[in-house]
């Protein structure tokens, strides 16, 4: 599935886009909160990759993050099940750079195609990384964008509230699928309110591209979430299901936080 194509279509039929964050290998029905929330709602999901180190997660995706890679998680057998899962909207995978130079470029991308997997998230790989001083994809990182892009997979970059408005531009006609808006100075985790900056963010997200701008990090409530769709395609939702994955929820609390945003989406 076209992970771009799809959200535009959603995005022309007047619809705000929901992107769920789920910490992949989080106990045995994690397959099943997938399920359970795209059955409430989601226009695509995120699927994070546990990585020791995820240096853009807070408390909540990191303790998510240990607890997963404790019970055995990887990022091969979390590839591999999700082929298992069939849910009618796009999947994307959050990943750090290490697990996809450990695998190899072309191998990593094979792998998602092969899954049924339509995009990937690799925060830590910078836009220079990725098409090189040049433009012409010379640094050695570059690869990964020629094998996703020969893969089908769609790379998503990421804007910071500090990015000046050319390199702005850069990241948006380099991204694939969305461009991802972090709509706060900071790591991932639930916040008492919308950062000051996340308006300006979708504000200035939407006057450089017409691809869907999904703003995500920090976004904790429905309303919240209302508030920055206002000014953008959408939102992307993290800290506030996983808490409640840690906390012992299943599919069912997931379904209905899902659920929640979608009807603040929607109302």
């Amino acid at each position: 599935m076209n992970l771009e194509r799809h959200l535009r279509a959603r995005r022309e039929e007047g619809r705000k886009l929901l992107v769920p964050y789920v910490t992949g290998g989080l106990g045995s029905a994690w397959l099943d909160v997938v399920r359970a929330v795209a059955d409430a709602g989601a226009d695509a999901i995120e699927i994070g990759i546990p990585f020791s180190d995820p240096v853009m997660d807070g408390r909540i995706i990191q303790e998510a993050s240990r607890r997963a890679i404790e019970i055995g998680a990887t990022p091969a057998n979390i590839i591999n099940d999700l082929a298992k899962v069939d849910v009618g909207v796009p999947l994307v995978v959050m990943t750090y750079y290490n697990p996809v130079q450990h695998f190899g470029h072309e191998r990593f991308a094979a792998s998602l195609t092969a899954s049924g997997i339509d995009g990937a998230i690799v925060p830590d790989l910078p836009l220079d990384e990725l098409v090189g001083p040049s433009g012409d994809g010379g640094k050695a990182a570059a690869s990964w964008a020629q094998a996703a892009d020969a893969a089908g997979v769609e790379t998503v970059l990421l804007a910071a509230l500090t990015t000046p408005e050319d390199r702005l531009a850069a990241i948006c006609a380099r991204s694939r699928g969305f461009v991802y808006g972090v709509s706060l100075l900071g790591v991932t985790g639930e916040r008492a309110k919308l950062s000051d900056g996340a308006l300006g963010m979708g504000r200035r997200l939407k006057a450089a591209t017409d691809k869907p701008i999904l703003l995500g990090v920090g976004l904790s409530t429905p309303e919240q979430a209302a508030e920055a769709a206002s000014v953008a395609d959408g939102v992307i939702v993290g800290s506030a299901l996983v808490r409640r994955l840690l906390e012992g929820g299943g599919p069912e609390q997931a379904g209905a936080l899902v659920a929640a945003f979608r009807r603040g989406l929607d109302g």
